[in-house]
């Protein structure tokens, strides 16, 4: 039964997607109720005894029934594990009924919402048995309606099927705590002392707060555990005698003027460890450079801070905008928080930011205010009001009084700027964490687009001290009105959109988002081209005829890209056959769309008759034969042939390890007392006492204590990495002697082994390296139309023509430029990151009679997947007269580095596997070059280049 028990659990791990830090609490969950059985009577101190042996940071129950913590981060996802905790439960035959707890409106809101079947974070997709039998749902709002008891209440039959499948389906209440305690009365009725759900039922003879409590398998799940420790929660709780409770919450601290840790934590993953693990933003602080604070009154301190803030949030605009142009992503609209000190100072704030006179008005009415009622107390409404903030589009800026609590959990929060504040509360993860939630659910890579920005002048340097901590959430320095590669212009930064050559010559052209006047580009690819889309059928062409011609040069580039999964290559675009078969699926599919028209007539009444109305075709088919054609050559002429490729490992990934020494080891200061430990936790930087026993078994060697639980990881093959484990192992028994005794060194590693064996983990998996066993590639596309691309550049700056280049004291601001005036490029617009690598690359290509085409692919464009999944798009694609190249300009000294080279094995593959496929279809050979930037000079060649750095792995 453990081992069916355990495949559950790992088939929801698997269904539902759980990130590492879930399936570890899940795994805990199932390992314990492996060994204990879920009763009504508990003995609980069985249950301490049996959890402390494996989890010995669990001292006691915090209530009158088992109840254990999960303490995840904000941002890594509590409500997706609570989901998955009531799917084993459930179908592990364990329980049938779960209370979940609320702590306040807005979170019982979206856990109502969550746990509703269809809707778009259903917490249980994924899961077959509980989709087929959806759970039924009772809330605080509708229980007395007796759905929770009676079952033609609880599944309707139109949702199941069966108007009795209640009987077996799981039952999951879903309360806000006020509504435990609520005593409201209706209007004319007796009052009553007794809290509504303590009240009698006449369906059930007995009130429904007694009903739960009677229940043989109710489990209470407890969401921000930390708000339930009051005497009337607490009380309420232990009074409902549910047969386990689960404690979910990012802060495991009683709330109070003297809060202390919970004493049932049984898994712990702080902030610091989802920062290094990337399941947040990284918070960043911000400054200007050599910013002396004392210099400025607080009034025009505050007046700075504002500016920079939005000086910060015009440029996360700018690139949240560039980014979803660029990866076919859902635009995010950021927002920046001001944290004012009380009412009065929010609505002084609101109207200096509103004024005329701050940056131009620009922000009147995107301006909110919330604050807390009279109590100190945040409001539901204000929380709702601050939630709508993540799809409000006119609302920029939110001014906000006192902290901020549980349930504002927004995804586009992207600039913090704390007035009046000490560096203390700045920091603290009630302040910040609330928008440490990733708008796409994981990081990108883009640094802009998952970074958390405080804006702190006055306290930049205490942060900074604190920042100094090796598990300070603070990773990243930003300076504001800098040109370094940390700098934040004043000036929000100009956008471009710029489709490939192909596409402008069917009609699209490069608009800049400001609405400024984009230069001609000088080169042979200018906007004097003929457009195809826009070849008139007569002297006189109506807009609408002019618009449905740019409907099938739509279409036919959607079914170009459809068809180029069985075409070789673009030159086939040519082939009559082939058009032939484009303009047949052109006329299927828009026919009905934009073919014909209605040409309006009226009857004899001199009314319109609909019915009547004779179709005229909107289209001569000679005119949509044209453009179809038109476009089939454009793109055979104007495309760069990238096959779709995609590479994967022929069987399970071997892991390997470098050899290396620990670090940190000073770090390292656990010190036993008589038979007690004081633990300092590594990640958290919190104290803990725990109790070891002297009779436990004793290992022959002191290194085999964290040896053994090394090997609990899957990547750690004890026979090949067994000379690392103990030499590591082996540092660490080092380390402790020099400073305890065998005894204590013994007793220590018998209580402490798993906090000792993680920290090891934790550096051998930065010092992990993964061996596919060998490859496949699988052609899923013979080429790829060009993406369009989005280029963001300084304010200041007009497209530069790449014949004239960059003069010596500009070269650190090159990635604020754009560059035009090409006649080799596949875009009219590119951007360069560096100036003797890639600026000279693409001078050099320009001059380069037998270089037909090149261009700096777009985000996507390429599929090279290195280390672990991560994706690489090489800088250059050059097509010459006789190959395709790959070309990859890096500085000299970064040549060797292992991430280089990682990315250069991973596209001498992707070649061998495109030159596969060139040999079948007889096209053009792909090859790979990473050069050096100093070897690049405006006289060299494509291919004098690749002969030389060509890279072979």
């Amino acid at each position: 039964m453990a081992s069916e028990n355990q495949k559950i659990a790992n088939q929801i791990k698997a269904r539902l997607s759980l990130r590492e830090p879930q399936k570890d609490s899940l795994q805990i969950l199932c390992d314990v109720l492996e060994q204990l059985e879920l009763t009504k009577d508990p003995d609980l101190k069985t249950w301490l005894e049996v959890i402390r042996s494996s989890y010995p940071s669990v001292k006691k129950f915090e209530r009158d029934f088992p109840s254990l913590c999960f303490a995840l981060a904000t941002g890594v996802g509590k409500t997706r594990l609570m989901g998955a905790m009531v799917a084993w439960l459930y179908l592990t035959g364990r329980s049938r009924h779960f209370f979940i707890l609320a702590p306040n409106l807005t979170i019982y809101e979206k856990l109502k919402q969550d746990f509703l079947m269809g809707s778009p974070k259903y917490v249980f997709q994924g899961i077959p048995e509980l989709v087929q039998t959806p759970p039924v749902i009772i809330t605080g709002d509708d229980y007395e309606d007796g759905r929770g008891v009676r079952l033609d209440y609880a599944v309707a039959e139109t949702m199941t099927g069966d108007l009795f499948a209640g009987e077996e389906a799981a039952h999951i209440n879903i309360f806000n705590i006020s509504k435990i305690n609520a005593k409201e009365n209706k209007k004319g009725a007796k009052k009553s002392k007794d809290p509504k759900m303590r009240r009698l039922q006449e369906y059930i003879g007995d009130s429904y707060f007694s009903y739960l409590a009677e229940l043989p398998d109710l489990v209470v799940i407890m969401d921000e555990a930390h708000r339930y420790y009051a005497s009337a929660g607490a009380k309420a709780l232990n009074d409902l005698n549910p047969v386990l409770g689960l404690e979910l919450t990012a802060t495991p601290k009683t709330v109070g003027a003297r809060p202390r840790e919970f004493n049932n934590i049984i898994f712990h993953y702080p902030l610091a460890s989802a920062l290094n693990d990337g399941y947040v933003k990284m918070p960043a602080v911000a400054t200007r450079k050599d910013f002396v604070a004392s210099e400025y009154t607080p009034d025009r301190l505050e007046q700075i801070k504002l500016e920079d803030g939005i000086h910060h949030h015009e440029y996360v605009k700018t690139e949240l905008a560039s980014f979803a142009n660029n990866t076919d992503s859902k635009p995010v609209k950021p927002f920046m928080l001001v944290v004012a000190q009380d009412t009065t100072h929010a609505e002084q704030l609101k109207q200096q930011i509103e004024n005329e006179s701050f940056f131009d008005g620009s922000y009147k009415g995107k301006v909110i205010t919330v604050h807390s009622n009279q109590t100190g107390e945040e409001s539901e409404e204000t929380t709702q009001r601050l939630l709508e903030v993540e799809h409000d589009k006119h609302t920029e800026i939110v001014i906000h009084v006192n902290k901020l609590k549980e349930g504002w959990d927004v995804t586009n929060l992207y600039t913090i700027v704390p007035l009046r504040a000490s560096a203390s509360e700045i920091l603290t993860e009630q302040t910040i964490g609330r928008g440490l939630r990733l708008p796409y659910g994981k990081r990108t890579g883009v640094e802009a687009v998952d970074r958390l920005t405080i804006i702190a002048h006055d306290r930049f340097q205490e942060i900074i001290d604190q920042a100094n901590d090796q598990e300070s959430i603070i990773k990243k320095t930003l300076y504001i009105g800098s040109d370094d590669e940390n700098g934040i212009p004043e000036k929000a930064l100009q956008q471009i959109y710029s489709p490939s050559i192909a596409d402008i010559v069917l009609g699209n052209k490069p608009t800049l988002t400001q609405g400024n006047e984009v230069r001609e580009a000088p080169g042979a690819w200018s906007s004097s081209n003929t457009s195809i889309s826009n070849t008139p059928s007569s002297s006189s062409q109506s807009d609408e005829v002019s618009a449905t011609k740019k409907r099938v040069a739509d279409l036919t580039l959607a079914i170009v890209s459809e068809e180029a999964k069985r075409l070789n290559s673009s030159l086939q675009l040519k082939d009559e056959s082939v058009k032939a078969a484009l303009l047949k699926k052109v006329h299927e599919v828009g026919k009905e769309l934009f073919v014909t028209k209605s040409i309006p007539s009226s009857n004899p009444a001199g009314e319109s008759d609909a019915s009547s109305q004779p179709q005229q075709p909107l289209l001569e088919d000679s005119d949509i034969e044209q453009i179809v054609g038109g476009i089939a050559d454009t793109l055979a002429e104007l495309t760069i042939d990238i096959p779709q490729i995609v590479i994967l490992p022929e069987r399970d990934v071997n892991y390997g390890f470098k050899n290396f020494d620990l670090t940190g080891l000073d770090r390292i200061a656990l010190k036993p007392g008589s038979k007690s430990l004081l633990l300092r936790n590594l990640e958290s930087d919190e104290s803990a006492t725990i109790s070891w026993e002297t009779g436990s078994a004793s290992e022959e060697r002191l290194e085999n204590y964290l040896v053994r639980n090394l090997m609990d990881h899957d990547e750690i093959d004890y026979d090949e990495h067994a000379g690392l484990l103990y030499k590591l192992s082996g540092q660490m028994v080092k380390h402790l002697q020099t400073y305890l005794n065998e005894e204590d060194i013994e007793g220590l590693l018998k209580t402490a082994s798993k906090t000792l064996s993680d920290f090891i983990w934790s550096q051998m998996k930065q010092n992990m390296r993964t061996t596919p066993t060998g490859y496949y590639g699988k052609l899923t596309k013979g080429f790829d139309i060009l993406r369009p691309a989005t280029f963001t550049f300084a304010s200041n700056e007009q497209p530069r023509d790449i014949k004239s280049g960059v003069l010596p004291g500009e070269k650190s601001k090159v990635r604020q430029m754009i560059f035009t005036g090409f006649k080799r490029c596949c875009y009219p617009f590119q951007k360069f990151d560096s100036v003797d690598g890639e600026l000279r690359l693409a001078q050099a290509l320009e001059q380069d009679a037998e270089v037909l085409k090149w261009m700096k692919p777009s985000t996507g464009q390429f599929r090279i997947e290195y280390q672990n999944g991560h994706n690489y798009e090489p800088d250059f694609v050059v097509e010459t007269q006789t190959e395709f190249l790959l070309l990859e300009p890096k500085k000299a000294s970064e040549i060797e580095d292992t991430d280089v080279v990682a990315k250069a094995k991973a596209a001498v593959r992707w070649c061998y596997y495109a030159n596969q496929h060139a040999d079948e279809s007889g096209s053009k050979r792909w090859r790979y070059a990473l050069i050096p930037h100093d070897a690049i000079t405006a006289s060299m060649t494509a291919e004098g280049l690749a002969n030389k750095y060509e890279f072979n792995a």
